[in-house]
C-alpha cells in the first residue's frame, strides 16, 4: 500500500475546522472514551484501517479491554457493554446509515440529553470525514503512536 497524498501535511488549512470540531468534542459531556468506542465502531463499518489502528491503540491505552474491542463488531450479542453504551452504539450506527428509526432515537434519548445527542451525531460525522480522508488517500496504518495527534 502506498499513500497517495499526505493530507495532514498538504491539507493543513482544510483540516483546521475539523480539528476545531475535535477540540469541541473532547469537552463534550458524552465523554472521550465513549466517543472513541463510537469512532472505532464506525471505522469498522466504513473499513478504515488507519482509524482502526489509531482508535484501538488509544482505547487500549485508556484501559479498554481486548475482549470488548474484539466483540465490538457484535456488540448486540455480547454482555460486555452497558445499556448506555448500547444506546450510543445503536444511535451511532443509525446515524452512520442516515436512517434513525424512532425506537433507536427513543432508546438513546433515555440515556442522553439533547445536547449529548447532538454531540454523538457530530462524533459520527467527524469520524466519517476522517475515515473518508484516510481511505481516499490510502493512509498507511500501523505507525500511529498513542497521543500522536494531541
Amino acid at each position: 500500500m502506498t499513500q497517495r497524498i499526505n493530507f495532514q501535511e498538504k491539507g493543513q488549512n482544510a483540516l483546521k475546522a475539523l480539528f476545531g470540531v475535535g477540540g469541541y468534542l473532547k469537552k463534550s459531556p458524552v465523554g472521550v472514551h465513549l466517543q472513541e468506542l463510537i469512532d472505532f465502531r464506525i471505522s469498522q463499518i466504513n473499513g478504515c484501517a488507519y482509524c482502526l489502528d489509531m482508535h484501538s491503540k488509544d482505547l487500549r491505552a485508556k484501559g479498554e479491554t481486548e475482549q470488548r474491542l474484539y466483540g465490538l463488531s457484535a456488540w448486540r450479542e455480547t454482555p460486555y457493554f452497558t445499556d448506555k453504551e448500547r444506546a450510543a452504539l445503536g444511535f451511532a450506527e443509525a446515524v452512520n446509515a442516515c436512517h434513525v428509526p424512532d425506537d433507536v432515537y427513543n432508546e438513546a434519548r433515555k440515556h442522553f440529553s439533547e445536547e449529548e445527542l447532538i454531540d454523538l451525531t457530530l462524533t459520527v460525522g467527524a469520524i466519517n470525514v476522517w475515515n473518508r480522508l484516510n481511505i481516499a488517500f490510502s493512509t498507511v496504518p500501523g505507525d500511529y503512536r498513542v497521543g500522536q495527534f494531541g
